[in-house]
C-alpha cells in the first residue's frame, strides 16, 4: 500500500483513477488544481505522485519543475497533448512516467506498480543478486548507496530522481563497459512499461546537468553515438 497524491482538475478522472488506486490497497489524496497541488505535495510528501499536464492556477510541468527543486519525489505525468515535445520536456524536468489520456485503468496501475518498485526496491521479492546490488559502491569520485539512494560525487550530494538513480547505478556497475539503450532500459523500467531510446537519452542528459552543478567538469558518463553509455572511472 503507498499514498498517493493524485493532481488533475477532471474530476471525473479523479473518481474513476482513486478508485481503481483505492481498490489495490492504495491510500489516495487529490487536488484539483496545481497551486494546491504544489502545496499538498511539499506539505505532506505522499509515496508517488501522479499529475496532470493542463491544470489551473499552475500546470504539471511547472509544478514538477519546482518539486524538483527540493525532492526526487517519484512523478508520473499524465497529459491529453499528443506533441511529443511535452513528453520530453517532462523527461528533461524529472518525470519518472509518462502516460497519454485517454488511458485504461490497468496500464496506470502497472505504472504506479512498477515505478513504486523502482522507488523502493527494498520492498521487491529478492533474488540472487539483490544482495550485491543494495550495497553501496565507490568508483572514483562517485559514491553510490541503494540502500539510501544516496549519490555523492567528491563527498558532495547530487539529488537523483528513482530513475537517474537506477540509469547511474547501471553504468557505474561495470565501468568501461557500454552499455545499449536496451540494457539502460531494462535496467530502470520494467518489462511491461515501454520506453523509446529518447527518454533514455532525456535522463542522461538531466542527470548530467546535476553533476555539473556539482562539479562543471563532470566528464565520468561518455555517450557512444549509435551505441549507448557508459560509464568512465576517473
Amino acid at each position: 500500500m503507498a499514498n498517493i497524491a493524485l493532481v488533475d482538475d477532471d474530476e471525473n478522472i479523479v473518481a474513476s483513477v482513486s478508485l481503481a488506486l483505492e481498490s489495490h490497497g492504495h491510500e489516495v489524496k487529490a487536488y484539483y488544481d496545481g497551486a494546491s497541488g504544489l502545496a499538498g505535495l511539499e506539505s505532506t510528501p505522499p509515496d508517488l505522485a501522479i499529475l496532470d499536464v493542463k491544470m489551473p492556477r499552475m500546470d504539471g510541468m511547472e509544478v514538477l519543475r519546482r518539486l524538483r527543486q527540493t525532492t526526487s519525489l517519484p512523478v508520473i505525468i499524465l497529459t491529453s497533448k499528443d506533441d511529443e515535445i511535452d513528453e520530453l520536456l517532462g523527461f528533461n524536468l524529472g518525470a519518472d512516467d509518462y502516460i497519454r489520456k485517454p488511458f485504461s485503468q490497468r496500464l496506470l496501475i502497472e505504472r504506479v506498480k512498477a515505478v513504486l518498485r523502482r522507488a523502493n526496491p527494498d520492498e521487491a521479492p529478492p533474488s540472487a543478486s539483490g544482495a550485491a546490488e543494495s550495497k553501496a559502491i565507490r568508483r572514483g569520485r562517485l559514491t553510490l548507496d541503494p540502500a539510501r539512494h544516496d549519490c555523492l560525487w567528491d563527498g558532495k550530494p547530487v539529488r537523483l530522481t528513482v530513475t537517474e538513480f537506477l540509469l547511474l547505478h547501471s553504468l557505474a556497475q561495470r565501468p568501461g563497459f557500454v552499455k545499449s539503450r536496451d540494457n539502460l532500459m531494462d535496467a530502470a523500467y520494467e518489462d511491461q512499461v515501454y520506453v523509446d531510446d529518447r527518454t533514455i537519452d532525456s535522463h542522461i542528459k538531466r542527470m548530467r546537468k546535476k553533476f555539473r552543478e556539482v562539479d562543471p567538469e563532470f566528464d565520468a558518463i561518455e555517450t557512444l553515438y549509435g551505441v549507448g553509455y557508459r560509464y568512465r572511472e576517473s
